[in-house]
């Protein structure tokens, strides 16, 4: 088996096409990267797990095209974007008469990708009704189109993804437990942005290039030191799809300003809006307690002395049990990437 370095760098331009988005430098990303060289060959069933706008469509992707199923299609699947009587139809495929409005034969995704990979985005929504259905062409590779009593046999791959805690689904009764365990034969999970900055700055200058390229200003945007500075210091909830938005903006900002780039102002912009939000919910309620709205300099000053604070408590030590990530409550190399972000000397007698 290829190590995950090679794993990733094969000649072919198609396959670099379908592997742009793979981009990051964190540990936490390398994980990824080295689940998904593991599972790409095999047929396990995967499911990937993670926030909206983490790079699970891009994973998917991925496993598809490092697959021996490359050359089939791979066929993709919103399940929040189906209405809940049309599932079974969306799926499998009708006959035609099998309902008002089946003027003629259909075929389903599932038809439509066999031989090759079906993803199905959010998983967590398909109705209970029909999860026993997905649950035998998981188990035996059959199903039967509506309004057909012929049953059909199907070769297909299923990557399934969520953003949705599937155990908690099972527990409440809205998810079936065999069909949990049918389809995390091969979870990865996607960590969010803000515990991988050391990701932000390949994917943002990624983007960048992207933005350029569209635009014909190759030579005249780029990222600084300054703006990287400024992306490590934020939270991403959005993540990578903020990242890309923010970019987008910054770029599209630029032009009215000789081609200077400049994210902070975009940032800033964002905390603006988010003060803005808060405010506005005030004067609705009048009743409730009105937050105390601080700077994003003010925010970035009480997060740098916190850490600082966790640093001296534990005498600079980041890793291990009693470390400075652990009485923070976060993972070590997340913390790394912060006092890097924050400019803090990791040596009190250079402070």
């Amino acid at each position: 088996m290829k190590p995950a370095e090679a794993f990733f760098h094969e000649e072919a331009d198609e396959e670099k096409s379908a592997l742009n988005g793979l981009i990051g430098a964190s540990a936490a990303w390398r994980k990824v990267i080295e689940q998904l060289a593991l599972v790409a060959s095999s047929n396990a069933t995967v499911l990937i797990t993670g926030e909206s706008g983490t790079g699970k469509e891009v994973v998917a992707q991925a496993v598809h095209t490092k697959s021996s199923r490359n050359n089939r299609p791979l066929v993709k699947v919103n399940c929040a974007a189906i209405a809940p009587e049309l599932f079974e139809s969306e799926f499998f495929g009708h006959a035609r008469g099998a309902f008002t409005g089946a003027h003629k034969d259909r075929t389903g995704r599932f038809g439509l990708a066999d031989g090759g990979t079906i993803f199905l985005d959010e998983v967590g929504e398909i109705p209970l009704a029909l999860q026993g259905k997905l649950l035998r062409v998981l188990q035996e590779g059959q199903y039967e189109r509506v309004g057909e009593d012929r049953t059909r046999n199907i070769d297909v791959r299923v990557i399934a993804a969520t953003n949705r805690d599937l155990l908690k689904a099972v527990e409440a009764g809205r998810f079936r437990q065999d069909l949990f365990y049918r389809l995390s034969v091969f979870p990865i999970h996607i960590p969010p942005l803000r515990e991988r900055l050391d990701d932000v700055p390949p994917l943002a200058q990624h983007f960048l290039q992207q933005m350029n390229w569209r635009d014909r200003c190759n030579e005249l945007m780029q990222l600084s030191a300054e703006n990287i500075r400024a992306l490590q210091n934020y939270h991403y909830p959005g993540n990578v799809r903020e990242l890309e938005n923010i970019i987008e903006r910054a770029a599209i900002l630029s032009q009215c300003f000789l081609y200077k780039l400049n994210v902070q102002q975009i940032l800033d912009a964002m905390l603006l809006s988010e003060q803005r939000k808060q405010l506005d919910a005030l004067a609705q309620n009048p009743a409730a307690a009105a937050p105390k709205l601080m700077t994003y300099a003010e925010l970035k000053n009480l997060e740098r002395e916190n850490v600082i604070a966790a640093l001296q408590a534990t005498g600079y030590r980041i890793y291990g049990a009693g470390g400075a990530a652990e009485l923070l409550g976060i993972k070590p190399t997340t913390l790394a990437s912060r006092i890097k972000a924050l400019d803090i000397p990791l040596r009190p007698e250079a402070r």
